[in-house]
């Protein structure tokens, strides 16, 4: 039985950390998480790279979850560094941000975003977002072949 790809989340905030962690476990979805609090771990995590470079620990993941305002290196510069790698070219990658500025929504998608999300206030509305993500792009989807 082939094993589910992770799902990463790239997130500063601790507080968002803990809290989507949560709404992923009462969303009972079966795609573990890993999650890393900048751009530049980002980077190193998808190259395979110090920390990173153990695959099996740490997989390609089936769906990036990316704030934008990020220290280091920002969501933005991490989803146009993914977009010019070709293993990484064609992965998911949903913005989920507080930012709801329409320079930052038009790059995002410019950069070739999947997706763009506001967190909800609300950690049910949270929550809800977290079972439709989880639903639409890691059971619905079809993902590009290998």
């Amino acid at each position: 039985m082939p094993q589910t790809k992770p799902i990463l989340i790239v997130e500063d905030n601790p507080d968002d950390q803990l809290l989507l962690r949560r709404a992923f476990a009462k969303a009972h979805l079966a795609n573990p998480l890993h999650l890393v609090g900048d751009g530049d771990a980002a980077v190193a995590y998808l190259s395979g790279e110090g920390a990173y470079a153990d695959r099996a620990a740490h997989p390609l993941p089936a769906l990036i979850l990316l704030d934008i305002k990020l220290p280091k290196r920002s969501g933005l510069e991490v989803l146009a560094w993914m977009r010019d790698q070709p293993p990484l070219s064609r992965t998911p990658v949903v913005m989920l941000t507080s930012s709801r500025e329409s320079e930052d929504i038009n790059r995002a998608y410019d950069l070739g975003a999947n997706s763009y999300l506001v967190k909800p206030v609300e950690f049910e509305g949270l929550m809800e977002m977290v079972k439709q993500l989880g639903v639409y792009w890691t059971i619905m989807n079809e993902p590009p072949a290998d």
